[in-house]
């Protein structure tokens, strides 16, 4: 009889090819995302499914499923990193155990198809050219979880619970309730007392060289390894990795919106950071990026808000931004660019929103996909919807599909779920950074340029755990308590009012 550390071994030699062949599917995926010619989109997700049927004998092999099995029934002997190892990996079976090959083979085909789609749909701001294959996608995702042997009371409390462990409709109902009753009343007041804040320089044009020069910059600022770090573009920037030594942090340029591109950056680089620093126990023991998307996001969110549009950063960014603008902003304050990054004026895109305005972007996704995957509207609704939940809840109107709602590339795949992560990395985040200021001044250090210091500590207290944890678990070994909206809140009142002078 095989003992558990035979067993365990076993299981990672297998692990070791799983891995493999995923991080060949996902190179796939980059490439097409930021490199691949528009005719070579199709070809390259043909590839990815070809690639993924593979992947799919490997992870349900009689043989790997009985390891999993027996592991997770019996870990004596195991440490408790590995103990976690085989508790993620039991879930994942769970969850795919009963899709046959034919189904997750369509389910991948339909995905890499979305994406073509979306592209074309949104290049001619055609929600029509983008709905069938959103169809199919809600479809296929809604079978995959009739086929679990256990799943939540409806279809999108299981896709939240998937991304956050724990997550519901109920709690995220209560988490964007307080919200709205705080921000909305809050932008009403900046709209009709606040005074006004000078932003023409905003649009200034800075070729897209010294941008791109102004990224590598803050990417290193931030604490990251050039060494294990790759920057290129895409149409929407997203951050991956194949292990700590290969991270793709991509961006998206525009000659009239630098500013916009420095947090673009910070925030990628904030998830790069994530992706670079997990303990090296978690690599060896296959326990490693288990981390849930808000974990995730509460770090990019972290850097690109409480970090980037800080006072202290400003000052401490401003020599280097107007060397590498080129003269472009010499005749502007630090005070000035402050109260500019900082504008609150709702707006029609979610990743050029205002810090205040932000939660209200995500809002809208939410209540729109927590609709669909549980039948309530149909696919056809989506457009006229999203139109008139923009004018309820930021007053603006939208004036065509690609601005509206094809601007966010996440319902491509079966990533349903995951627009909460961004306002529950929002709020999570402030909780943090109250509990590293009892540890060191952290804005001095940023005033300073020391961005290693908030690495380092994140690296101790957040980045250390956060694959062995729930997200509960997480916050409350961080900073002592569940998740407490009220920081974040507080945060931005106190924030809001002190930039437009509010009385």
């Amino acid at each position: 009889m095989m003992t558990n550390e035979e067993k365990l071994r076993e299981l990672f030699e297998r692990l070791d090819e799983i891995e493999a062949y995923s991080r060949c599917i996902g190179k796939v995926q980059f490439d097409m995302e930021c490199s691949a010619p528009e005719e070579g989109i199709e070809q390259a997700g043909e590839d990815m499914s070809i690639l993924g049927k593979h992947l799919y004998t490997l992870t349900h092999a009689e043989r790997f499923e009985q390891l999993v099995t027996e592991l997770h029934a019996d870990g004596e002997g195991l440490t408790a990193v590995q103990r976690k190892a085989v508790e993620h990996l039991y879930d994942d079976y769970a969850r795919i155990k009963n899709i046959s090959a034919d189904f997750n083979y369509e389910m991948e085909r339909v995905a890499n198809r979305a994406y073509g789609d979306w592209l074309k749909a949104k290049k001619n701001s055609d929600f029509s050219l983008f709905r069938d294959s959103l169809k199919q996608l809600i479809a296929y995702n809604r079978k995959a979880i009739d086929l679990r042997d256990e799943k939540k009371g409806s279809y999108y409390d299981t896709c939240l619970d998937d991304l956050e462990k724990g997550g519901s409709i109920e709690q995220l109902d209560a988490f964007f309730t307080a919200l709205r009753e705080r921000i909305v009343p809050l932008l009403r007041r900046i709209q009709l007392e606040g005074k006004p804040i000078r932003e023409d320089f905003m649009t200034r044009p800075v070729p897209i060289p010294r941008q791109e020069a102004m990224s590598r910059y803050l990417l290193e600022l931030e604490g990251l390894r050039k060494s294990a770090l790759v920057l290129m573009t895409t149409e929407h920037p997203f951050t991956d990795n194949f292990g700590p030594h290969d991270v793709r942090v991509t961006t998206h340029y525009h000659e009239d919106s630098f500013i916009s591109n420095v947090f673009t950056t910070l925030h990628e680089g904030g998830h790069a950071l994530f992706m670079q620093n997990e303990p090296e126990e978690l690599y060896r023991n296959h326990c490693d990026n288990r981390m849930s998307n808000a974990m995730h996001e509460t770090i990019s969110r972290f850097y690109e808000n409480l970090v980037g549009r800080s006072e202290e950063f400003i000052a401490c960014v401003m020599p280097k931004l107007r060397e590498l603008a080129g003269g472009v902003f010499d005749d502007i304050s630090e005070r000035e660019l402050y109260e500019a990054v900082n504008v609150a004026r709702p707006s029609l895109i979610r990743t050029e929103a205002d810090e205040l305005s932000y939660c209200l972007h995500i809002l809208v996704r939410y209540e729109l996909e927590k609709a669909f995957m549980n039948g309530e509207i149909g696919v056809d609704e989506i457009p006229a919807l999203w139109n008139a939940k923009y004018r309820e809840y930021l007053g603006v109107e939208v004036p065509d599909d690609r601005q509206g709602c094809l601007q966010d590339v996440h319902w491509c795949g079966y990533a349903f779920g995951y627009f909460p992560s961004y306002a529950l990395g929002n709020a999570y985040g402030v909780q943090i950074l109250r509990t590293m200021e009892k540890d060191f001044d952290v804005f001095s250090a940023i005033r300073e340029g020391r961005l290693t210091a908030i690495r380092d500590w994140l690296i101790e207290h957040v980045f250390s755990i956060a694959s062995l944890s729930t997200p509960d678990e997480w916050i409350r070994a961080i900073t002592g308590e569940s998740l407490n909206v009220n920081y974040y809140l507080d945060y931005l009142e106190e924030k809001f009012t002190r930039i437009y002078d509010l009385k």
